[in-house]
Formats: C-alpha cells, structure tokens, sequence
C-alpha cells in the first residue's frame, strides 16, 4: 500500500503527555513536539486524535479526559493524572491501526494486552531505572530515537527521526543582537550557571529565561550572578517572547552537563538566524554544524573564545540547516516512512499466523 492510501485508510492515535498544555503555553518539549506530529500529519491528510489536555490546540481530533496539565493546575495529582490519560487511548485502542506513543515508557506496560501497534519516540531517558522497562518490552512496541546518540543498544530502532520545528512562529533575523542568551529549564543538567560564567569571562550581557526546575540550584549557582544589569531572569517564555528574545541575542548557550537528548532551543536559536555555542556532549553535534552554524566546546574557556567568533558564523546557514533537518514537514515526512515500514511488517506478522 502506497503513501496515499495510506493516508486515506490508517487512523493514527497521538498520545500527548499532560504535564502542559499541547501545544504548551511556555515550557513542554514533549507536548511540542507531540503537537507539531499530529499538525504535520493532518497537514498531509492523515486521520488523527490526538490524546491531550482539553485545552489543547489542534488541526487534530482532540480526545481528552484530562481538564488541563497538571503542571498548570496545583489541584491535579501526576500520577492520577497520567493514569487516566494514558489507560484512555488504550481501551479506545482498537479505534485505530497505529498508537503513536510520545509519552515515555508506562504506555509500553499496556502494549501487550492490546492488538493495535504502538510507535514508541522515546525523548530521552529520564534515568537507567526506566530502561527496564524499556528492556522488557522491547519487542512489543517499534522505537525511534530523536538523535544517533541518544541510543540504548539493547532496542530494536526503526529509525532516528529528529524533532521538527515551526518556523512560522520563529522569525529571521540577519541582523545580530548584542547580548548572550539562556533559554530552558534551570536545571544542573542544562549548566545555566556556566552561561552565567561564560557571559561574566566574556563580558557580555546574558538574558536567563526558562522555568525554574531545581529551587536549590538556582538559588545556589545561578541566582547570584543575577544582578538586574550584566546577568537578568525573566522567567519563563512563550513563543512571541522567544521571538523578542532572539532578536536581542549574538548567540544562545547551550552549555549542558549531561549528554543533550536532541535540544529544541537549539533548533529553535538557529531557525531564528541565532549561532549556537554548545557543549559537545549527546546530539548537540547533530543539530549544531561546527563552525557553520555555532561551535561545539568543552569547557567555559572555550565558550568565551567561540563568543568573540561568533560574528563570523553565517546567520543564513543557520537557518538553511533547521529548514533542512529540523522542520515539520522534514520530521512529518520521516514519520510516514515509519509508519509505512510498520503497516508492512504487521501485514508481514499477519501472513505468517495465517
């Protein structure tokens, strides 16, 4: 069967986390990235629900047991919450030929008392403790990883398919702005305060944004550097503020202490025509072009020197790389391969039972 009739016949399901609304006000890379899939896929004239928050905005069906995500209402339990979403796209399982799973591992618990196939992305993995699971059900779900990286051995990938992004939402700017720029969560694994360090040795103003995920580490590292003037938080922010922010910046840090998963603000940076100076750690090498679009460092000292550079990096190229890798149309695309190859190998399991 061909793309078109596929299209035409197969119901796709996309499970959305419910932390944030899909897509999320600020915060959310999951819920990002769940919408732009379920967007790109009606774009292209897919049937599809997607499973989300009632607040939710989509081109999708919209399937919801969940009033709003639980990060945005205090009344809300996690765990409540995650239970009645996720059991929900699967007692309505047999609506559909494909589950798109973009919720981590617990879907997987249910993949073997189910008949529909299930499509695992899997954003990383939070801890070593999940990939038991993982493990477990390796050969009842089909996997793609969002980077070449960000690979465990043990799964059976049908592909990487890097995240995609929407560029209408990012705007172009050839021009550069005169300050360096923090955006994503606060947190010891995004290394916010060796931005702030970074910016301090390079004596250039930083402007932090992102949601405070770790009190303590803000507190600790980051918060005193913050000084109103040279180093200022603004909080966390939404697509127009984003655009706002990226106009101010000569380039954004992404100076992360753990290996990077995929890294949507880099994307994000360079669709707006901003370099990025990146730690070389996970898939900051597959989203950032060394030298053509930001620089990959291994340390502050190195970050400071990429930031004197930084007007030799060729705003266009940057935006070039993300319309080529890391649109929605591109991630779309790469999915309907996917989902192609896993129509074919049910048919395939299907000829062999009979």
């Amino acid at each position: 069967m061909n793309l078109d009739e596929l299209r035409k016949t197969k119901k796709i399901a996309v499970l959305s986390p419910v932390a944030w609304r899909t897509p999320p006000r600020q915060y959310g890379a999951w819920e990002t990235v769940a919408s732009n899939i379920a967007g790109g896929l009606v774009h292209r004239g897919w049937d599809v629900t997607l499973f989300a928050t009632a607040d939710s905005i989509t081109k999708a069906h919209l399937h919801a047991v969940i009033e709003r995500g639980y990060e945005e209402d205090p009344a809300q339990e996690a765990k409540v919450v995650e239970c009645l979403q996720i059991s929900e796209v699967m007692e309505h399982a047999d609506r559909f030929d494909l589950i798109h799973n973009n919720y981590d591992f617990l879907p997987l618990t249910y993949s073997r008392l189910i008949g529909t196939p299930m499509l695992t992305t899997i954003h990383g993995f939070s801890s070593d403790n999940i990939r038991r699971v993982y493990h477990k059900y390796k050969h009842d779900s089909y996997y793609v990883s969002i980077s070449d990286s960000d690979r465990d051995p043990e799964l059976p990938y049908l592909a990487t398919v890097y995240n995609g992004i929407d560029l209408s939402n990012l705007t172009f700017s050839d021009k550069p702005g005169d300050k360096l720029v923090f955006l994503g969560r606060i947190h010891p694994d995004k290394g916010t305060h060796l931005a702030c360090e970074t910016a301090k040795k390079a004596g250039m103003d930083l402007v932090i944004a992102g949601i405070i995920q770790d009190e303590g580490y803000f507190n600790e590292k980051v918060k005193p550097y913050i000084d109103g003037q040279q180093i200022t938080y603004i909080g966390p922010v939404g697509p127009p503020e984003r655009d706002t922010l990226f106009k101010q910046a000569s380039a954004v840090l992404h100076l992360n202490e753990l290996p990077e998963r995929f890294g949507l603000v880099m994307a994000e940076a360079m669709a707006a025509g901003v370099p990025v100076i990146a730690y070389d750690r996970g898939s900051c090498r597959e989203v950032v072009a060394d030298g053509e679009t930001g620089f990959l460092v291994t340390n502050v000292d190195e970050a400071v020197e990429s930031v004197k550079k930084i007007d030799r990096i060729d705003r266009k190229a940057c935006r070039r790389r993300v319309e080529r890798n890391f649109s929605i149309p591109t991630m779309v695309a790469a999915y309907e391969k996917v989902y192609s190859d896993i129509f074919q190998l049910e048919e395939e399991k299907t000829h062999v039972r009979y």
